[in-house]
């Protein structure tokens, strides 16, 4: 029997459609054995050497006083937003308009062409995320920027373009009225209830334990329980914070741990899938209230969405976020 499942933090509803679900093995990607990268490619624009193909960069990581970086963080070289000019919005008869003013950054993770965020050193994997906490903290201070939004595409399936590792960073003059959908139902549950739905999540997981994959330091990890696409996973801070921007270093390090934990059992059970990475956090000026809960969302590109979830807006899932958890956990890397 089909089965409506609701994220309480979204009021989504999604289909666990039961009928035609699949053990998770059978989410493994049917494909050609992925061609084997070379650590360097002398044609890639983010590998070193190559430095003067790229926008001049905005900040790196370097190891004392070499000239070799360990991370950096350029402008796009085809920026979606802009930041030099003023944010003038203008109507034109019944529409209106804005300048495309804001932030649209790479972050390259590591100067080898082959090593994603799955396989390099935990050491590399911190350097990354401090490198997110170091540029959110120095774009929220232009007063122009609303919305900072950090996320990565990893494989072709999930829109990536360039085959060497790197994250994207957009900081906007704007919040999208999807993600203003998402902060007016946890702000509604928090009226309704007096509590994060996110800390209230975490809880009701951790009790129910069938949806945990990993829980380490300040961090757990699990499967949602209205799971909008197989082996969609949710990585939280064990500790309320609304923003990542407040993330502490030690903190920041421990989340690097766990992803790269998540991101190798993926990666191992599911022979390398395409995936969405996406850091959720409020708008700047919320960043100390209490009815968010910053976290991270992975989403495996295993299945399109066609016509019923584009018309509809719920996602059928045709896997049970018990069993692909379970999965993960037993038969993933530790």
């Amino acid at each position: 029997m089909p089965e409506f499942r609701q994220n309480r933090a979204t009021k989504e509803w999604i289909i666990i459609a039961s009928e035609r679900a699949k053990r998770p093995q059978e989410f493994i990607e049917s494909r050609s054995k992925p061609k084997k990268l070379p650590p360097f490619d002398p044609d890639c624009p983010f590998c070193p050497g190559n430095e003067d193909k790229t926008p001049i960069e905005v900040f790196s990581l370097r190891k004392g006083r070499s000239k070799k970086w360990q991370a950096r963080v350029i402008p796009n070289k085809y920026p979606a937003l802009v930041p030099e000019g003023q944010l003038l919005m203008q109507t034109e008869g019944f529409f209106l308009r804005a300048k495309g003013i804001g932030y649209h950054e790479v972050i390259i993770h590591t100067p080898q062409h082959n090593k994603d965020l799955a396989h390099m050193s935990l050491p590399q994997v911190e350097k990354i995320c401090l490198t997110y906490r170091r540029r959110y903290l120095d774009l929220q201070k232009d007063k122009r920027i609303k919305m900072i939004i950090i996320f990565e595409n990893h494989g072709k399936r999930a829109g990536t373009s360039l085959e060497h590792p790197h994250s994207q960073l957009v900081a906007l003059p704007l919040v999208p009225a999807s993600i203003r959908h998402l902060l007016e139902e946890a702000m509604r549950y928090y009226d309704d209830h007096g509590s994060c739905v996110f800390c209230d999540m975490i809880q009701e997981e951790l009790k129910a334990e069938k949806r945990i994959i990993a829980k380490r330091d300040d961090f757990v990890a699990f499967h949602p329980f209205a799971s909008r696409a197989p082996f969609e996973t949710w990585i939280l801070p064990l500790k309320h914070n609304a923003s990542f921007g407040s993330i502490k270093v030690k903190e920041c390090k421990n989340m690097a741990k766990i992803l790269k934990e998540i991101l190798g059992k993926l990666d191992k059970g599911l022979s390398d899938p395409s995936y969405n990475l996406l850091i959720r956090t409020v708008p700047i000026k919320d960043r100390e209230e209490d009815y968010y809960h910053w976290h991270i969302q992975i989403l495996p590109r295993l299945t399109t969405p066609a016509g019923f979830e584009l018309g509809s807006g719920i996602y059928i899932n045709a896997a049970f976020p018990e069993s692909t958890a379970d999965f993960l956990k037993n038969k993933g890397i530790k």
